[in-house]
């Protein structure tokens, strides 16, 4: 485990107050602490048990999270389950959420194409995400892709060379980065496609002693 030089906004910003995830969701219902919420659904929060061991961090919700208003529930959700199996995981178990609660996205026709959520939507919605692992409490934060890792460390904590490997911020759970598995579902190539998924699962794989302890 190496130590985190530095954290990022949702672990250094002022959070939200609740005493509890339910209270929490009830007050992001109507959040507007930035411009994402004009075109989004609704809210998409964090799920998952009260007293989750292990918190999933991903970016933002897509655009079936935006209609369903639950996270990780399309092909990126559906991919990532997969994966949590392979490496003895039970999701069921963990706390899912993302670094930005509302989905951006730039409209093409019908079609709604995701876009980056910038560091200030990051930064503002850490009055969240700092709020649920404050109250959560975990053994364990996955940061699932750079948004994610910005989020939790800063902008100093780059993806690639920290894949894989678990930061201990001070004062805060320790932090696995690895990358979000939508990356997994752009690669063309097949062969490339099976290497990363299986690094994706040996990554996870390094969270399974955090919730069988």
């Amino acid at each position: 485990m190496n130590i985190a030089a530095n954290v990022g906004p949702a672990l250094t910003l002022e959070v939200a107050d609740a005493d509890s995830i339910a209270e929490l969701r009830h007050q992001a219902e109507g959040c507007t602490r930035c411009d994402l919420y004009r075109n989004a659904t609704q809210t998409v929060f964090g799920e998952g048990p009260d007293k989750a061991e292990i918190v999933l961090v991903g970016e933002q919700p897509g655009d079936r999270e935006d209609i369903a208003g639950r996270p990780f529930v399309g092909p990126a959700g559906h991919l990532l389950d997969h994966c949590l199996e392979e490496a003895g995981l039970n999701r069921e178990r963990c706390y899912v959420t993302n670094a930005v609660k509302h989905f951006k996205f730039t409209a093409r026709g019908k079609r709604r194409l995701h876009a980056k959520p910038n560091a200030g939507e990051i930064g503002r919605c850490a009055w969240w995400l700092g709020a649920e692992l404050n109250i959560l409490q975990p053994k364990l934060v996955v940061a699932l892709g750079a948004s994610a890792l910005y989020a939790l460390l800063g902008p100093k904590a780059k993806l690639t060379p920290e894949r894989g490997h678990i930061l201990q911020p001070r004062n805060h759970p320790p932090v696995l980065v690895t990358i979000h598995p939508s990356f997994l579902l752009r690669i063309r190539d097949e062969t490339e496609r099976h290497r990363q998924r299986e690094a994706f699962v040996s990554d996870l794989h390094k969270a399974t002693k955090f919730q069988l302890r």
